[in-house]
């Protein structure tokens, strides 16, 4: 899941609750994930309501990127999805 990108510079420092390798079924920060919304999309919706999903088959399953203006509304739709483990990075 892409939620939040941390400011350039900046060291990713994971968070106690989100240590654990989403390998392992955990949650984890990453230094980066594809966007999937571009800066030049915030004028076109102003509410902040925009998500944005892109669904990947692989020979281990199914993987879901996603990126959203709210990381609570991507949160709330992965969680309606079945939850699992995600990578997440800050933004700023």
């Amino acid at each position: 899941m892409k939620g939040f990108k941390e400011p350039e510079g900046a060291a990713t420092q994971p968070r106690s609750d989100l240590e654990a390798s989403p390998a392992d079924g955990g949650n984890a920060f990453v230094e980066s994930l594809p966007d999937l919304i571009d800066a030049s999309e915030y004028a076109d919706h102003p509410d902040g309501r925009l998500v944005r999903v892109r669904i990947i088959v692989t020979e281990s399953g199914v993987e879901i990127l996603g990126d959203a203006f709210r990381p609570a509304a991507l949160e709330a739709l992965l969680a309606d999805l079945g939850g699992g483990a995600t990578e997440q990075m800050l933004c700023g």
